[in-house]
């Protein structure tokens, strides 16, 4: 099955490329990059299949279902714009220009020292016969990889400046799993990518991980009343589970944003069962950062790249000790 999506996308690349891509690079004179914006198309289709995907399963949802009015439709505008640009376009060229010829240098490094890790199967050959046992898995292993790196996101005073910029956002939809900070998402590429590599992912198999771990993103983040009972939120995390994670009263009386401290799952919610983080709550809060300026979550894409340079920067800076008593900021 994943053999035969493979090949029909394959043959969908090579048929975009030789009527469109093609000639146009042909009358730009740009022949000599025309491998390299091939292997990049690849990339972004991807993309494209998820963001399809998304929108049949999870807007229907939201119509069914919402939590809340689409009050702030300009918030939900600029939500779109991240997603088109992260999926399609800017960060999927920057991940390719820059990582692909890294994974390939560490690819080399490690076969010259004869530790270029196995896929799974090669372990366990029985493995071999059942490659969607395989596939899932790698996707529980990344899982949990995903699950700590957006742990970090909070953790980390810097990391949270940028990741902050995604709880700004207080009309949660379907499209604002992608309403990332360009520097924050190439840096969860980089740790996804680096870990699959590490575990052995096959390049073929990558993708469709990739495409998985979105879906339920753009699921979770969806503005529908969804849960799913007392035994599925133990498997599968829900729009219900995620909006706790991102639930405005987190923020009440915090010194820091930091506080939204539970619910960091992305598919499996047993890790934040296993490591105490998960939140229970019946309700569907509102969403957002209280002390955040609610402005931001209107504002247009490239004044949010710009606010979070600002934040990162703050950050940064040295932090000038006050007189009085230490105060112990949430989630430190």
């Amino acid at each position: 099955m994943i053999d035969d999506l493979l090949h029909q996308l394959g043959l969908l690349q090579g048929w975009i490329f030789e009527t469109a891509i093609e000639p146009l690079l042909y009358a730009l004179g740009l022949m000599d990059y025309a491998e390299d914006v091939f292997d990049w198309m690849w990339v972004a289709m991807f993309g494209g299949v998820a963001v399809i995907a998304a929108y049949v399963i999870c807007r229907p949802l939201e119509l069914w279902r919402p939590v809340e009015p689409r009050a702030d439709r300009k918030a939900i505008r600029t939500d779109v714009t991240y997603t088109l640009v992260h999926r399609l376009g800017l960060v999927p060229l920057i991940v390719f220009v820059l990582l692909t010829p890294a994974g390939y240098a560490i690819d080399r490094a490690l076969m010259f020292r004869g530790i270029l890790p196995e896929a799974i199967d090669q372990y366990v050959p029985a493995l071999a016969d059942w490659p969607l046992l395989t596939l899932a898995i790698y996707l529980v292993i990344l899982d949990f990889a995903e699950y700590w790196r957006h742990r970090l996101q909070h953790r980390l005073r810097w990391w949270w400046a940028l990741h902050s910029l995604h709880h700004d956002q207080r009309q949660m939809t379907l499209w604002s799993d992608d309403r990332n900070h360009i520097l924050d998402d190439v840096l969860q590429a980089v740790w996804l990518g680096a870990i699959a590599l590490l575990i052995g992912v096959e390049p073929a198999q990558f993708p469709i991980i990739v495409i998985v771990l979105r879906l339920v993103e753009s699921l979770s983040h969806a503005n529908v009343r969804l849960g799913f009972g007392r035994f599925g939120s133990w498997l599968l995390v829900s729009p219900h589970f995620h909006r706790v994670h991102h639930a405005l009263d987190h923020a009440d009386g915090a010194a820091s944003a930091r506080a939204h401290g539970c619910n960091f799952a992305v598919i499996l919610p047993v890790w934040d069962v296993l490591f105490g983080t998960r939140r229970v709550d019946p309700d569907f809060p509102p969403t957002g950062i209280r002390a955040a300026d609610a402005r931001w979550a209107g504002l247009g894409y490239i004044r949010h790249q710009i606010e979070g340079f600002r934040r990162l920067a703050k950050a940064l800076a040295p932090r000038r000790r006050q007189p009085g008593p230490a105060i112990t900021e949430p989630g430190e």
